[in-house]
C-alpha cells in the first residue's frame, strides 16, 4: 500500500481531530486497576488502540464497542494473569506501560521488552528504578523482564529526566501503594495529566498532575467510571501545518489551544495567522512562503519531538535557513534523506538540522521510517509539485485515523492505493469540492 499525493492544491475547511494516541493508551493500561466496568469515550481507531487492546484481551480483560461507538472494558479479576503476550508487546513500545498497573493489581508481572518506532534509544531503566523504589523486586529473563511485590509501599521518587513513560508507570502502580508516593522532576504532558484525570476519576487520590511534583494518595481500591480521551495535539498539529505549507486556510476542532501553543508560536514566527476560534479550536491561514525558524525540541511545555519531522517539512519551503535541534531522540532525523529526494537542502550536524530553504519541493516515491515522519513526508507532498507515493504505512496507521480521508476533505488529492506496476493504471486523483 501506499499515499498518493498530486501537490499543488491549496487546503481550507475545517477537520475534527481525534482522541489523542498518546492519552489513550496509558489511559487503556490503567484500566487494569479498576475493579469495576470502565466506559472510554474519544477512543481513535488505531493500529496501537488494538495493540493494546489485545494485550489487555491476553491478560483477562474484556474488552467490547458499545452502539455509541465507546469502548468497554470489563475487569476480569477472577483471570487476570501477571504476564503478558511477547509478541503484541514487543510490537508497541506502549504495551510496556502495563507494568505498573498490573505489578500494583497482582503483585507480579512478566513482560517481554517493548519495541516501537526506531528513533532511537529509549531506556526503560527510570520505570524499572521508580518500580524497585515502591518495593517491587526484579529480575531479566531471557529477554524478558519480571517483578514481584508482596506490597508496594510510597516513598519519593525522583526521575533523572522527565520521561512521560517513567512518570506514568510509576503513577499507575503508585495509585495502589500504601503510603503516600512523591514523583519529582515528572513529566508534565497534558497526557499525564489526562491519566491522572482519569485515575481520579476511579477514586485514587492524585494531586500535582501537570507539575514537577506529583504526590500520590494510595488507596486500597478503585471502581469503574465513564471518561472522555482529550484531543490529539500532535495530530491537530500536523493538519495546521499542512493548512500552512499549502498556503490555506485551515480550522482545526476539537483541538485544545492550551496544548497546542508551542506549535501555535512557531506558525507565527514562520508568517501564518493563527487564532482561537470562538466556536472551539484553532484556525492558520497562510499566504506566500513561509519565514524561516529556529526550533529546539524539549518536554513538554517546550517544542513536541513528535511535531519536529512535520515542521521540517514546512521549514524546507521556507525564506532562509532553519536550525532544528533535537534534544529529545538522538536518531529522530531519518526522514532527512527522504525529504533530500524531494529537492529539499538540509545537512545534519550533529543533533541540529540545517534546513536551508527551497522555492519548490518535486514528486518523489518515499518511504515512512517512523510513524511522524511519514506524516512529514505527506505534508511535503501536499506542497511538492507533481506525484508523490509514500510508503510505509504501517507507521502512520499507528498515529492517525482516515489521514488522507481528512486531507481530502479539505482539498487535497490524495488516495491510498495498491502498488501499481504501470504508471498508467494509476486513476487521477479527484479532490473534494469546496
Amino acid at each position: 500500500m501506499k499515499i498518493l499525493v498530486d501537490g499543488g492544491h491549496r487546503l481550507s475547511g475545517r477537520v475534527r481531530v481525534d482522541g489523542a494516541k498518546n492519552a489513550v493508551l496509558p489511559i487503556l493500561a490503567a484500566s487494569l486497576l479498576a475493579e469495576e466496568p470502565v466506559t472510554l469515550r474519544g477512543v481513535p481507531a488505531l493500529d496501537d488502540v488494538l495493540t493494546i487492546g489485545g494485550v489487555l484481551q491476553g491478560i483477562g480483560l474484556d474488552l467490547e464497542i458499545d452502539p455509541g461507538g465507546n469502548l468497554r472494558i470489563n475487569p476480569g479479576t477472577s483471570r487476570l494473569q501477571p504476564t503478558a503476550p511477547d509478541d503484541l508487546v514487543r510490537r508497541m513500545r506502549a504495551s510496556f506501560l502495563i507494568l505498573g498497573p498490573l505489578l500494583a493489581r497482582l503483585g507480579e508481572v512478566r513482560i517481554a521488552l517493548p519495541g516501537g518506532c526506531a528513533i532511537g534509544s529509549r531506556p526503560i531503566d527510570l520505570h524499572l528504578k521508580g518500580l524497585e523504589a515502591l518495593g517491587a523486586k526484579l529480575e531479566h529473563q531471557h529477554g524478558c523482564i519480571r517483578m514481584q511485590a508482596r506490597g508496594l509501599v510510597g516513598t519519593r521518587i525522583y526521575l533523572d529526566f522527565p520521561s512521560v513513560g517513567a512518570t506514568e508507570n510509576i503513577l499507575m502502580a503508585a495509585v495502589l501503594a500504601s503510603g503516600t508516593t512523591f514523583i519529582e522532576n515528572a513529566a508534565e504532558e497534558p497526557e499525564v495529566v489526562d491519566l491522572a484525570n482519569f485515575l481520579v476519576a476511579l477514586g485514587a487520590r492524585v494531586h500535582g498532575a501537570g507539575s514537577k511534583v506529583i504526590r500520590v494518595d494510595g488507596v486500597r481500591r478503585l471502581k469503574g467510571t465513564s471518561y472522555t480521551v482529550i484531543p490529539d495535539r500532535i495530530e491537530a498539529g500536523t493538519f495546521l501545518i499542512a493548512g500552512a505549507i499549502t498556503g490555506g486556510d485551515v480550522w482545526v476542532t476539537n483541538a485544545l489551544p492550551e496544548h497546542l501553543k508551542p506549535t501555535m508560536a512557531k506558525l507565527r514566527e514562520a508568517g501564518c495567522e493563527v487564532w482561537e476560534e470562538e466556536e472551539g479550536g484553532v484556525r492558520v491561514r497562510a499566504k506566500g512562503r513561509p519565514r524561516s525558524l529556529d526550533i529546539k525540541t524539549l518536554p513538554y511545555p517546550g517544542f513536541p519531538t513528535d511535531m519536529q519531522a512535520q515542521m521540517m517539512a514546512l521549514c524546507t519551503l521556507a525564506e532562509g535557513t532553519s536550525i532544528i535541534t533535537e534534544t529529545v531522540f538522538e536518531n529522530r532525523f531519518m526522514h532527512v534523506d527522504e525529504l533530500k529526494r524531494m529537492g529539499a537542502q538540509i545537512q545534519i550536524q550533529g543533533h541540529s538540522a540545517v534546513v536551508r530553504g527551497v522555492p519548490a519541493l518535486y514528486s518523489a516515491s518515499v518511504t515512512a521510517t517512523d510513524l511522524r515522519a511519514g506524516a512529514a513526508l505527506v505534508l511535503a507532498g501536499l506542497a511538492a509539485e507533481g506525484r508523490t507515493e509514500v510508503g510505509g504505512l504501517h507507521h502512520l496507521d499507528r498515529g492517525y485515523v482516515d489521514l488522507e480521508g481528512k486531507l481530502r476533505a479539505l482539498g487535497a488529492h490524495i488516495q491510498r492505493r495498491e502498488e501499481w506496476h504501470s504508471p498508467s493504471a494509476v486513476p487521477d486523483l479527484v479532490g473534494s469540492p469546496q
